[in-house]
């Protein structure tokens, strides 16, 4: 499908939008379940899953407004569109998760063993740690479809894709997810030596973990976000993909300047100084130029496309791979 330069394209269906949705709906019901339990028990761990689930649920709505937002389409103000936009709103959910979820859980932690309180009802604990696993797991194996699919695409590692693609939605899940699982895993620890030992400082020590576990989840997510909003260029695969493309086009004798760089999710912009084949004159370039835009314009993940005039003497470049 052609488009216009500046204008960015939305995808259809979007999978990204369905998975946080999923995920939503999943820590919702978490979090409900989990301060439920947090007020019968008692529990340091379960207090820090509660804040956890809470976060989550939080950061699937900046997600959700991150997915709509970056698919408006460009104008005046904004030529290039609003596709980092998803990039801003993905990182206000990391931030939330490192102050909501994290700081919270290490407080809770570190005042629990300052001043241990006594905890009950472990089953209750159990039982919801249970049902937050399999709601967890849902949501997780979601991401982990979409994450397989993407990367099948790319011909690349699912967990390298996960890690470096424009998709900030479809990261932010996947970690968000699995950290979950893994702090389900070390609440269960925290209760259930509290329960065996009588001690508190298990639990405590769980609620710490946890914090920490989901810091180092937020911070990773904000580094990425950081990384796209100051700009990332494609890897050289596809910058050597997008060179052979554009050579193969008759009408271009050589390229000697390409610049590719997200303008958001599954988005590019081209920047690209081309030498024409022959010696047309200057309306006639000017039109070849138009017609070669609205060519790479017409690939999907292409939202715009700038052209020139390569300056003679450049060197032209060629693919390295």
């Amino acid at each position: 499908m052609a488009g216009t330069i500046g204008t960015t394209k939305t995808d259809a269906p979007n999978e990204s939008l369905i998975t946080v949705l999923i995920a939503f709906a999943a820590n919702a019901l978490i979090a409900i379940a989990k301060t439920v339990a947090a007020v019968l028990t008692g529990s340091a761990s379960m207090v820090a899953e509660t804040a956890h689930s809470w976060a989550d649920t939080g950061n699937e709505v900046f997600l959700y407004v991150a997915e709509r937002r970056s698919k408006r389409r460009a104008d005046t103000m904004h030529p290039f569109g609003y596709g980092k936009e998803a990039y801003v709103w993905s990182m206000f959910a990391a931030f939330g998760l490192f102050t909501v979820g994290a700081v919270v859980s290490v407080w809770h932690g570190f005042s629990e063993l300052a001043d241990p309180e006594p905890a009950g009802d472990f089953g209750i604990a159990y039982a919801v740690l249970g049902i937050s696993a399999l709601l967890e797991g849902v949501s997780f194996l979601r991401s982990v479809r979409q994450a397989r699919h993407d990367a099948r695409e790319r011909h690349t590692d699912t967990l390298r894709h996960i890690v470096d693609s424009s998709n900030p939605t479809l990261r932010a899940v996947f970690f968000e997810d699995a950290a979950a699982l893994i702090g389900l895993a070390l609440a269960f620890g925290g209760i259930l030596l509290h329960q065996l030992t009588g001690s508190a400082v298990f639990d405590a020590i769980g609620s710490i973990l946890v914090g920490v576990l989901l810091g180092v989840v937020a911070i990773l997510l904000i580094g990425r976000n950081r990384d796209f909003l100051v700009g990332v260029m494609v890897d050289p695969r596809a910058r050597d993909a997008v060179l052979r493309e554009v050579l193969a086009d008759p009408r271009i004798d050589r390229v000697t300047r390409l610049h590719i760089e997200f303008l958001g999710p599954s988005s590019v912009l081209v920047i690209a100084a081309i030498d024409l084949a022959g010696d047309a004159a200057e309306h006639d370039v000017a039109a070849v130029l138009h017609e070669i835009e609205r060519a790479i314009l017409a690939h999907d993940r292409v939202g715009a496309v700038v052209l020139t005039l390569s300056a003679p003497g450049e060197a032209a470049l060629l693919p390295e791979q």
